[in-house]
C-alpha cells in the first residue's frame, strides 16, 4: 500500500452511519466499506447492501441508541467514525413538524455523539461528521424547522470540535447541495424546479449521493488529521455564486 493509499484508507476502522439505507447515507456507507471500514447502518429501514451491517433503531429513542452503541462496542471493541446523516424535512410552521424535525435533525445527533464520544475519548481518537445542508447558511421558503436545526447542527459540530480536540477527536460538517434523493424527488420531477436548482450551481447540474463519498472519506481518514470544526459544502458551487 502506498503512502497515498494509506492516507485515505479506513482499514481497521469501525464506522456508524445513520440513515444509510438509501440516498446520501447509503452512498457514504458503501464508500466507507470500499475504503476498508466495518460499517454499521443505524436506521428504521433495512437495506441489504453488501458489506454494510444493519441495526434497526429509532434514533429519536435514547434507549434504542444506547442499545445500538452497546451492541457495536461489545462486538467491535471500538467506534472510530460517526456520521450523523439521518434527517427529515417538514414544510410547515406547526408545532408537530417543529418537534419532529428537532428530534431527528438535532437532538438525535447530539445524543448519539455524546454516547460515541465516551468511547472515542477512551481510544483518544475519532472523527464525527455531521451532515448539514445549504440550509445551514441559506433560507429556503416554507421550511423553518429544517433551516433552524441544520444551522444549529453546524454549531453543535464546532462545539464538539472545541471541547474534545484534546482527545484527538475531530468533528466536521459536510453540507450537501441539492442532491437527487428521496427527499428532493418532488423538485427533481418538476421540470421548472429541476432547471432552477441546476442553474443555481456553478457546475450546472444536480448532485448525486456518490458526489459526497470523496469528501466523507477525507474527513473520516488520516488525510484530514489536522482538520476540525470545519464546513465542507459539496454543492456544485451554489454558495459561492453571486451573479
Amino acid at each position: 500500500m502506498t503512502y497515498l493509499d494509506n492516507l485515505f484508507s479506513l482499514k481497521g476502522k469501525v464506522a456508524i452511519v445513520t440513515g444509510a439505507s438509501r440516498g446520501n447515507g447509503q452512498a457514504i456507507a458503501q464508500g466507507f466499506v470500499e475504503a476498508g471500514a466495518t460499517v454499521y447502518n443505524i436506521d428504521v429501514i433495512e437495506n441489504n447492501d453488501s458489506g454494510i451491517i444493519f441495526l434497526q433503531c429509532d434514533i429519536t429513542s435514547d434507549h434504542e441508541l444506547q442499545n445500538s452503541i452497546d451492541h457495536i462496542v461489545d462486538k467491535e471493541g471500538r467506534i472510530d467514525i460517526l456520521v450523523n446523516n439521518a434527517g427529515v424535512t417538514r414544510s410547515s410552521y406547526s408545532d408537530q413538524d417543529w418537534d419532529d424535525t428537532y428530534a431527528v435533525n438535532l437532538r438525535a445527533p447530539f445524543v448519539l455523539s455524546r454516547l460515541v464520544l465516551e468511547h472515542m475519548k477512551q481510544a483518544d481518537t475519532g472523527s464525527i461528521i455531521n451532515i448539514t445542508s445549504l440550509n445551514s447558511e441559506l433560507a429556503f421558503p416554507g421550511n423553518p424547522s429544517y433551516i433552524a436545526f441544520k444551522g444549529a447542527l453546524k454549531q453543535l459540530t464546532k462545539s464538539i470540535a472545541l471541547d474534545f480536540g484534546e482527545h484527538n477527536i475531530r468533528a466536521n460538517n459536510l453540507g450537501p447541495g441539492y442532491i437527487k434523493t428521496k427527499m428532493t424527488e418532488q423538485s427533481w420531477h418538476n421540470e421548472k424546479s429541476n432547471e432552477a436548482r441546476k442553474n443555481k450551481t456553478v457546475l450546472k447540474r444536480w448532485g448525486h449521493p456518490e458526489d459526497l463519498v470523496g469528501a466523507a472519506i477525507f474527513l473520516a481518514s488520516n488525510a484530514s488529521n489536522y482538520v476540525t470544526g470545519q464546513d465542507i459544502y459539496v454543492d456544485g458551487g451554489w454558495l459561492i455564486k453571486g451573479l
